[in-house]
């Protein structure tokens, strides 16, 4: 399914999904009363490990259990406290969202690490990150996948009348893809993994996800564009700093394609705002430069920060998704 159809709105606007802080009422109040139209389940990493994006991930595996080391999570024999811990939290985030999603109707996000970040940051035993360990990737991500099904079903008892978008993080999708992602020790990167098989793992979630769009998102340089449209996403999650005119091609074949753009235009951190046309006069000339057709723009596009806000002031991350509204409407109104 189109994540556009799955929207039905114009101009449509929504968060990444960190915020600052720890109360998990005030975040969903927050969420739910900015974006009208297209809220978030929101992740609160500064309750610490459990509530970080790995950590909350680690949490919905299937079979598949983790703890916190000093040098990040590793793989356990059998779920502990920190495993225990990153569910009470889901389930306090979940409780929030019911909470304030009360007679709603409409698109709900929610996120998840994707199986390459996972595999990436994930330690097996020795230490190593499963990423080299091609058997080790295929659990995780087959666990990942049945976890992956049991949240959206949990999603949908708890707001029935939700429309579930998946967001796959992939931050290191790109390091995977070239072999960059370096070992413990620092001095040597992991062999890169093949692009058929990255393809075919995704493809995988999405088809978990049913009828759920679902949307891959990466704050990194260089987001593959094509491999994710040939993996079946409804839309395309990034930093609209970090793209470059070599990458008009696919951003213009995804657009085409009916693939919908989440356009990170407003700064992740603290920073001036600008006016909110102005937040958006890159995606216009990108437009222009692309040849598109300026009627499909607000269908195709969805504004959001550039990553998440956990890094932010409390009061900027307010101001931040607040204008992210705001810069949508503009682009709606005014898509020449």
């Amino acid at each position: 399914m189109n994540t556009t159809s799955a929207v039905r709105r114009f101009g449509t606007a929504t968060g990444v999904g960190s915020l600052p802080g720890g109360d998990a009422r005030e975040a969903a109040k927050t969420v739910t009363g900015t974006f009208e139209d297209f809220p978030y389940l929101s992740e609160l990493p500064a309750r610490g490990p459990g509530a970080d994006m790995i950590g909350r991930s680690i949490g919905l595996l299937v079979d598949l259990y983790a703890h916190v080391e000093p040098s990040g999570w590793r793989i356990s024999d059998r779920p502990g406290r920190d495993t225990r811990r990153a569910r009470s939290w889901l389930g306090e985030d979940l409780d929030a969202l019911e909470e304030f999603t009360q007679g709603y109707a409409g698109p709900l996000k929610v996120q998840a690490v994707g199986p390459w970040t996972l595999a990436s940051a994930l330690e097996l035993h020795g230490g190593e990150a499963l990423l080299q360990d091609a058997g080790a990737c295929r659990d995780l991500a087959g666990s990942l996948a049945e976890g992956l099904r049991e949240h959206l079903a949990e999603v949908r008892r708890r707001v029935p009348g939700a429309r579930p978008v998946l967001q796959i993080d992939e931050p290191s999708l790109t390091a995977v893809l070239r072999g960059q992602v370096r070992t413990a020790s620092g001095y040597r990167t992991y062999r890169a993994v093949d692009r058929q098989v990255i393809e075919a793992a995704l493809r995988d979630l999405v088809a978990v996800a049913g009828e759920a769009p679902v949307v891959v998102h990466s704050c990194a340089p260089a987001v593959p564009f094509g491999l994710l449209r040939r993996a079946g996403v409804s839309g395309i999650s990034f930093d609209f700093s970090l793209l470059t005119e070599r990458e008009d091609e696919a951003v213009g074949e995804a657009v085409e394609g009916g693939t919908t753009l989440f356009t990170g235009v407003v700064p992740g951190t603290d920073a001036a705002l600008s006016d909110p046309a102005g937040s958006v006069m890159g995606v216009r000339t990108l437009w222009r430069r692309l040849g598109l057709a300026p009627g499909a723009l607000a269908e195709s596009v969805v504004v959001t920060p550039s990553c998440g806000l956990a890094g932010a002031s409390p009061g900027y991350a307010r101001a931040a998704q607040a204008h992210c509204v705001r810069a949508a409407k503009s682009l709606a109104d005014n898509p020449e």
